[in-house]
């Protein structure tokens, strides 16, 4: 369990989160969604303890986040950002290794390579292993840090979650590979001890995938709770400014968001 209680979030006297209280589940995927602006990226690095809360605590399990060194979050806790550039030349596997630091001092056993090459393997870039990242697609490095950062908590851990935090996972990614990464964390997920939280743009996405979806704007949230619950008329018009046509499709518990 990942909780938030009452975060604020301030610099200068504006506000960017305003007591903002959620909690997010195991075996579940959570969607944090929003318009521009809204606080859904202050909101993950205040998650990550890249950001101090003016007021408010947020816990992993049953222990408080500020309790953490950082070492021992690393070894639990993965986070893809939405910046996935390198400055230096690496090959993909080393890239995805980054990802197994926490875990070992001098150099990786077989148990880190282990983990590099199922996480690989599982993301469908182990043929590219040996490549320079540099010179690959966007798509491509989307791809290899979603190994990366599955590989850092690839193993269960005694008595404790395993925690994905994902800020924007889908940018780069074309419509067959957005749909093939959800279902990816879909499959991950079957693995009741890890907490996903995700922020994504696509409102058709969150409907489809997600098992909470927390809708924010302005810094406050506006609701939360199942697609159904959160993905109203009134909801999307009081955070997008549009005017949604909602089509459910009954049999397939499915629906469907269309805009004018």
């Amino acid at each position: 369990m990942l909780s938030v209680q009452n975060i604020t979030y301030k610099i200068g006297n504006k506000v960017l989160l305003d007591d903002v209280t959620t909690t997010f589940e195991p075996g579940k995927l959570n969607l944090i969604i929003g318009p521009n602006g809204a606080g859904k990226s202050t909101l993950v690095k205040v998650l990550c303890k890249q950001l101090q809360p003016a007021q408010g605590a947020v816990t992993y399990g049953q222990k408080p986040l500020q309790d953490y060194t950082d070492l021992e979050l690393a070894k639990i806790r993965s986070v893809l950002s939405q910046n996935i550039d390198l400055a230096f030349p690496l090959k993909v596997w080393e890239v995805v290794m980054m990802g197994r630091y926490p875990h070992f001092s001098s150099k990786p056993d077989q148990k880190d390579n282990m983990a590099c090459e199922e996480a690989m393997r599982f993301f469908d870039v182990l043929d590219m292993a040996d490549r320079n990242y540099m010179t690959l697609s966007g798509g491509e490095k989307q791809r290899v840090h979603f190994a990366r950062v599955a590989s850092q908590i690839w193993y269960p851990v005694n008595d404790q979650y395993r925690y994905l935090i994902l800020d924007e996972p889908l940018t780069f990614l074309d419509v067959h590979y957005q749909f093939q990464f959800m279902h990816q964390i879909m499959e991950l997920l079957q693995h009741q001890d890890l907490v996903v939280v995700g922020v994504v743009h696509d409102l058709n996405l969150a409907a489809k995938f997600a098992d909470k979806i927390l809708l924010i704007n302005q810094g406050k949230v506006l609701a939360q709770g199942t697609s159904r619950e959160v993905l109203t008329t009134e909801n999307i018009k009081a955070a997008y400014r549009l005017n949604p046509f909602i089509v459910e499709h009954k049999e397939k518990e499915a629906m469907y968001l269309f805009f004018e």
